[in-house]
């Protein structure tokens, strides 16, 4: 493979250079950009570095079997080397046409693009996006500066995200139900959320698990509900849950906390349905982790379409410099935010979610609002 390294402004403008060598055909095997300081990481000045390559294929092949020959067969590591190709071939595709997508923007617009593009957003959006800040220039015949462009764009994803609503637990139902995969921490949610139900809104609180998989899960959720002064009920069949949710008839609020399974398996859907009597009066939240991937995400979502889900939480916001993929999943399935979480500390590293604190995260990355 023929490789070459190539500096420009813009992005661009280096993938200018790369088809003017290699064509449509080239791979980029590498890019970064180096940027000065800005507000909110945008805007400022910053080189784009690009390492291309064009495979030169020979016209036959280095070796051919003879026509009897039995090949070896292919081993477990050649196969998994070749679906990471394969991956990896799909992935830089996409950066190319993502690339190409930006060529009709002024460069103005670019590093604001660029900024939605790391953050993951969807690039239908990031196209709706661009498309109307660029209509607005062209209209008004003149560049913006930076805060008006971030004007524009706030008002976009706000209309954009009119038919989704934000915010917390509403208190007007006794019953908080959170569901989720396991690893996305909602016990910890949980326990964040009723933390400040009691002492904020001075609430009565109670708790139910449903986690009786792990021992663990038991005995973390045991922990808060202890600092908390709060009972713990735990469900392991629909019998259980009747009698918790009669045990506990005295609180003002009852959280519960259902088990962390692989939820790609519909058998564990069907479960939890059997188990929680999803006709009282209750509020249901779906815990996703925004260091998961979006198509596995997607899973999640599909499985639980059945669930009356209320909004979605979304934790480890901390982890990750990627949030765009939020913003694309409430858009795709017309379900809100209630809060989002930055950390493990109960019950501080949580924030009720509202357009401005959204808009706020999409913007600044790794910097939280």
């Amino acid at each position: 493979m023929k490789m070459k390294k190539y500096t420009a402004p813009t992005m661009v403008e280096a993938m200018k250079k790369v088809r003017e060598d290699f064509g449509d055909d080239a791979v980029i095997l590498s890019s970064s950009v180096i940027k000065s300081k800005g507000f909110l990481g945008l805007f400022q000045k910053r080189s784009v570095e690009v390492v291309a390559g064009f495979d030169q294929k020979a016209e036959k092949p280095i070796y051919e079997p003879p026509a009897r020959a039995v090949l070896p067969a292919r081993s477990d590591a050649a196969e998994s080397l070749q679906a990471e190709m394969q991956e990896m071939k799909k992935m830089i595709k996409g950066m190319q046409q993502s690339d190409r997508t930006l060529e009709k923007y002024p460069d103005e617009l670019i590093p604001l693009l660029v900024k939605l593009q790391t953050q993951g957003l969807a690039h239908e959006y990031i196209a709706e996006a661009g498309d109307a800040l660029y209509e607005q220039m062209k209209k008004e015949k003149k560049d913006f500066t930076e805060t008006e462009q971030l004007e524009l764009l706030k008002q976009w994803f706000s209309a954009k995200l009119r038919e989704v609503s934000f915010g917390g637990i509403s208190y007007t139902k006794k019953y908080i139900n959170v569901l989720g995969p396991t690893g996305v921490g909602k016990t910890t949610t949980i326990a964040k959320i009723a933390a400040r139900a009691l002492l904020e809104e001075k609430k009565k609180i109670g708790f139910i698990t449903t986690d009786t998989y792990r021992i663990a899960a038991i005995e973390q959720l045991r922990t808060y509900a202890n600092l908390l002064q709060a009972p713990v009920e735990i469900a392991y069949n629909a019998t259980d849950f009747a009698a918790a949710i009669e045990k506990l008839q005295d609180r003002d609020l009852i959280f519960i906390d259902t088990a962390g399974r692989n939820y790609k398996e519909t058998k564990f859907v069907e479960d939890l349905q059997r188990l929680v009597d999803f006709s009282l009066d209750m509020e249901t939240f779906l815990v996703l982790s925004t260091t998961s991937k979006e198509q596995d995400m997607d899973i999640i979502i599909e499985r639980f379409e059945k669930f009356p889900i209320e909004k979605f939480i979304f934790t480890k916001t901390d982890e990750t410099s990627s949030v765009g993929s939020m913003i694309n999943l409430m858009l795709k399935y017309s379900i809100g935010m209630a809060y989002f979480t930055d950390g493990q500390e109960v019950p501080e590293d949580i924030t009720e979610a509202n357009f401005e604190k959204l808009f706020t995260l999409l913007l600044a990355g790794d910097q939280h609002a």
